[in-house]
């Protein structure tokens, strides 16, 4: 199965600015804007927000 532009990888950084990412993948054709999670930070050890990288 060949990975196609519809779903590509994003790389979410954290806000914090520790530099820690997470990969994940996600729908162009649904969410077309930047995507923005809370998620746990290990090297600060809290929870925060994640933006989508380009």
């Amino acid at each position: 199965m060949a990975r196609n532009d519809l779903r590509p990888a994003i790389k979410l950084k954290s806000t914090a600015g520790t530099g820690h990412t997470y990969v994940t993948r996600k729908n162009r054709r649904n969410h077309p804007d930047r995507l923005t999670l809370r998620k746990y930070d290990p090297t600060i050890r809290q929870h925060v927000l994640f933006r989508e990288e380009r």
